[in-house]
């Protein structure tokens, strides 16, 4: 018992060490469970043999994670993929099965074991490429869904050839006995059944997870939810999940594909979330083992011995793979960064791989030595795969937005306007819809065609191009105008575009979009005459309502939001001026806590306070700006 402790133990420091430090250099957490992997594996020998038979069970994190992917579909969205799921994941797995047939009959490979290794390396990464994509935000995007696609069909064409490779034997051999149940040391129910009956049992399996979902998820769910403990519907989850999992392992179906199904029948169950937040943690534990394994599992030695040969065979397998992506989204129209996405997240081996290598050597598809090379071969190229994303992110994606906005000149500005909105996202649009309901004329700029695009669409006009440029500022009429609303999304830029304009064109009002309160301030410093948080307001109406809804009369709530307002204006000053200390090297300043801490005493005690309704003398009152100033006043009747 001591040792599975410390093993354990090795492994869980592995991933806190190094998953933090590889998420703060921007290198996403599956390369650091990789990278722990190798650290304990091959680099320190911490771990040995024990990694294969954990990453058999760690394998378990992708089917939940394809049962958590299930739930975020219904079975109209996945009738609406049909095209690329069938056409798309098909000829990519078709094409990369050819592809390995032809290099491994030009090694010299006989042709079931060529095509045997061309549908191993057909696969990809369902675990590295779902994960990543989930943490970067682009699971959403064109190249996402065409990934996800491919990955679904993938995992769907798992079972054809499991099928198929017991027929492709060529090495003599005995096979080994068992039948019914058992076969060598695996539960089976399909082995020495005919055809037929093979596939009647298939589809009664499958049949068994859909309708078992629709009949019987919600008055199991509604029972085990009456008994009011969370760590019964917790074991719920997961004997739901684990037993599809089994169920289909019966059958030699994808333990991950019957996760998936359970997970689109149960995508409109009153219970998703719940089911989300209970599977989640365990998921996240599962892939992240299964990662530090594929890294362990690396044969340093074998490597060495043929480094030449195992290299080659990455760079070729990730070659060829890309070339058949890449062609592929021309012809369905993944075009751009998408495109890019598409190809440089599928242009790996995946985990299934090693189940199929091992597969392939039990049926006397591939010889045992040959294995070895193509595990080694499917790791590595795994283990490049996060770092195809980060080339995606830092070269790939600014080089498109670079060259989109670069192809296009700035637009030729027609008009100036007493206001200059500098940027026009969800923040700038606002803006720009209250002073056009109020028929204030405003020459609109910013550098994002898409956005541009976007506002005309709604009758804003509006000019492409760089409003941080000072000639392009100067063209837009700044030195006359009386007002600038800088609501651009980059924090750099906004700061240098005040320090500018309050530099040459002082008399100019500037109102400033920040992001937080140390944004705010770097503003503030540049400058800039009135700063708004982007999320201050929202969440202090939001705060009104929550008071509301607890039973606070909606005047005094409005009258706490008041006063909360006036608090923090109050020690506004005090706080900027404490806040300029840290800015001068001070790594730690007591002072700014110390106001801080004042400022949430003095909010408290203005929450206690008895209110009465406002009177008019206490409500401040505004006075318009003097038409020659491009300030505004405010005063207290």
């Amino acid at each position: 018992m001591t040792a599975y402790f410390v093993q354990a133990f090795i492994y869980l420091v592995a991933a806190v060490i190094a998953v933090p430090l590889a998420q703060r250099f921007g290198l996403g957490s599956v390369l650091g469970y990789l990278v722990a992997g190798v650290v304990i594996g091959p680099v320190a020998g911490l771990v040995g043999q024990e990694a294969s038979t954990i990453q058999h069970f760690a394998e378990f994190g992708v089917v939940m994670m394809l049962f958590l992917v299930g739930m975020e579909l219904d079975p109209k969205a996945l009738w609406a993929m049909r095209v690329r799921l069938v056409g798309l994941g098909g000829l990519q797995v078709l094409l990369s099965a050819l592809a390995g047939l032809g290099v491994g009959l030009w090694f010299g490979l006989v042709w079931q074991t060529a095509l045997t290794v061309g549908f191993i390396f057909a696969l990809s990464s369902t675990a590295i490429v779902l994960q990543t994509l989930n943490e970067k935000g682009l699971g959403k995007t064109e190249g996402g869904r065409s990934s996800f696609s491919v990955l679904l069909f993938q995992d769907i064409a798992v079972i054809p050839v499991l099928a198929l490779i017991p027929l492709l034997a060529v090495i003599p051999g005995t096979e080994e006995s068992g039948s019914g149940l058992v076969t060598g040391k695996h539960l089976n129910l399909v082995d020495g059944l005919p055809g037929w009956a093979h596939a009647l049992v298939v589809v009664a399996a499958v049949a068994a997870v859909i309708g078992g979902g629709f009949y019987l998820g919600r008055p199991l769910f509604r029972y085990v939810v009456r008994s009011g403990l969370r760590e019964v519907f917790t074991a719920t989850a997961l004997m739901l999940v684990i037993g599809i999992a089994a169920l289909m392992s019966l059958v030699n179906l994808s333990p991950a594909l019957g996760a998936f199904l359970a997970g689109v029948v149960l995508a409109n169950s009153e219970f998703r979330h719940e089911l989300e937040a209970n599977i989640e943690p365990f998921k996240g534990l599962l892939l992240g083992l299964f990662f530090i394994t594929v890294g362990a599992g690396i044969n340093f030695g074998l490597l060495v011995d043929a480094w030449g040969t195992v290299l080659g065979l990455v760079a070729a397998v990730i070659l060829v793979k890309a070339l058949i992506l890449w062609a592929l989204a021309l012809l369905f129209g993944v075009r751009g960064s998408n495109g890019w996405l598409f190809t440089l997240g599928l242009a790996q081996a995946g985990e299934f791989g090693f189940v199929l290598l091992n597969y392939s050597v039990q049926n006397r598809v591939i010889p045992s030595d040959l294995s070895q090379l193509l595990s080694l071969v499917v790791a590595l190229s795994m283990f490049l795969t996060p770092l195809l994303f980060i080339a995606y992110d830092r070269a790939v994606l600014p080089w498109y937005r670079r060259t989109r906005n670069a192809d296009r000149e700035a637009d030729a500005i027609e008009e100036q306007a007493p206001v200059i909105v500098a940027g026009v996202g969800r923040f700038g649009q606002i803006v720009c819809r209250l002073l056009r309901a109020n028929n204030i004329p405003t020459v609109v700029l910013d550098h994002e065609i898409e956005q541009i695009e976007n506002v005309r669409q709604i009758g804003l006009k509006s000019y492409f191009g760089d409003a941080s440029r000072p000639d392009l500022l100067e063209t837009a009429g700044v030195e006359e105008a009386r007002l600038l609303v800088v609501a651009i999304d980059d924090r750099d830029r906004a700061v240098k575009m005040v320090e500018h304009v309050k530099q040459f064109y002082p008399g100019v009002w500037v109102l400033a979009r920040a992001f937080d309160r140390g944004h705010g301030y770097r503003l503030r410093q540049a400058g800039a005459d009135d700063v708004v948080s982007e999320t201050y307001h929202s969440a202090l109406e939001l705060g009104g309502h929550a008071m509301t809804a607890m039973g606070v009369h909606p005047m005094r709530a409005r009258q706490m939001t008041w006063a909360f307002l006036e608090n923090e204006r109050a020690h506004e000053d005090e706080l900027f001026e404490a806040w300029k200390d840290i800015q001068e090297g001070m790594s730690f300043s007591p002072r700014y806590s110390e106001l801080f801490m004042k400022l949430e005493e003095a909010l408290s005690g203005a929450m206690q306070q008895d209110w009465d309704e406002p009177r008019r003398e206490d409500v401040p009152v505004w006075t318009p700006p003097d038409k020659n100033s491009g300030a505004s006043s405010r005063t207290d009747a």
